[in-house]
């Protein structure tokens, strides 16, 4: 510490992620996902809407967001917005998140989602609304901090989506 007392710390060392929004601009939707979380349940809340995310592995950022996407809600990025790079639980992790916001359209919808194979994540998708996304976070509903942060960057950047 400053003043030279040692004290006592314990980290969780989960490694890095990646997570991005997916936003439709044309139809004004966003993709999120959700799936059993441990804490959630144990917790006795109701699951929460995320985006799409998943450990960065040895993969570059923007190479691995794009294989989460097409195996958490079966969607083909288009441009990657890189958002920032966050300490999530800096208290008690190791763990960055570099955060993405992305364009997709319809025909981007390449097959079902729900996770890779052999990884039991249960994976639902759902397309909501902007407004419905905007409502969530106005309202404090949206509980997942990387979407949050994703949801509101969205809203400060890209304004006119909600002219």
């Amino acid at each position: 510490m400053r003043d030279g007392a040692v004290v006592e710390r314990h980290l969780l060392d989960n490694g890095s992620a990646v997570a991005v929004l997916p936003y439709d601009p044309v139809r004004r939707t966003a993709i999120l996902i959700s799936q059993p979380r441990a804490a959630v349940l144990a917790a006795g809340e109701p699951p929460l809407l995320e985006a799409v995310a998943g450990n960065l592995d040895t993969a570059q950022p923007a190479e691995r967001i794009r294989e989460e996407a097409r195996e958490e809600a079966g969607l083909e990025l288009g441009e990657l917005e890189p958002v920032a790079n966050i300490w999530p639980i800096a208290p008690v992790s190791t763990e960055r998140v570099q955060l993405y916001l992305a364009t997709y359209s319809p025909a981007q919808r390449i097959g079902p989602g729900g996770g890779a194979p052999g990884e039991n994540e249960n994976i639902d998708v759902h397309e909501i609304t902007l407004d419905a996304l905007r409502g969530q976070v106005e309202s404090g509903a949206l509980a997942d901090a990387k979407t949050l942060v994703l949801a509101q960057a969205l809203m400060l950047r890209h304004p006119e989506l909600w002219r």
